[in-house]
């Protein structure tokens, strides 16, 4: 089984004004099919590797061998993190949670906007790169959580339902440093509908 660069559900421009076309496409085709790609050279030299899915293959990084594991850490995570991002955004979501999950977020952060105080904060004070992520744990719990580079949730037991990169390579065409900006504007496009699939699924 290879790895494949999964279809957008919209344009590049669909996302406009708040994340430019340019980066979608850059980020896209350029950034997010590396991943892809140095993933799959990796798990050629270990056959035995490929029958086993991305969660499968992050979950147990230590059994990869050791002269592929920090590729199929970084690169893995990579097309894991990114797949997701894809996903829960969207041109046409609503603009706040929806259904279990918003009284759940209700329940845990107080209120819709306490908790995207804390998530934004979580991701502009993330030091260099990564990510940002709404996550649960075995037990149903929410949290927020940030992760550097591509690393991801589901390499220490969580499950993410949604994430926000803050890798400079999403926002700095348009936003150059001013990653506050970006952040704010990245709610605008949030597809809570996704979200809440991503929370039913897991609870």
């Amino acid at each position: 089984m290879r790895f494949e660069l999964p279809k957008l559900n919209y344009s590049y421009d669909s996302l406009e004004p708040y994340i430019d076309s340019r980066t979608m496409e850059i980020h896209y085709t350029k950034h997010h099919a590396t991943y892809v790609n140095k993933l799959n050279e990796a798990l050629e030299k270990h056959p035995e590797l490929m029958n086993k899915n991305l969660e499968d293959l992050l979950k147990d990084l230590d059994n990869i061998p050791s002269d592929i594991r920090t590729t199929v850490r970084n690169n893995g995570g990579g097309h894991y993190n990114h797949t997701l991002f894809w996903s829960i955004m969207g041109p046409n979501g609503s603009r706040k949670p929806i259904g279990k999950l918003a009284q759940r977020i209700d329940e845990v952060f107080g209120s819709f906007d306490k908790f995207k105080l804390e998530f934004s904060d979580s991701a502009l004070n993330r030091f260099g790169s990564g990510w940002a992520w709404l996550v649960l744990d075995k037990y149903g719990h929410l949290s927020i959580i940030s992760t550097p580079n591509q690393d991801n949730p589901i390499m220490i037991g969580l499950y993410p339902i949604l994430g926000i990169d803050v890798w400079e390579h999403a926002y700095y065409l348009k936003y150059q440093n001013r990653r506050a900006e970006y952040i704010e504007s990245w709610w605008n496009v949030v597809n809570w509908e996704e979200v809440e699939k991503n929370y039913l699924n897991i609870v």
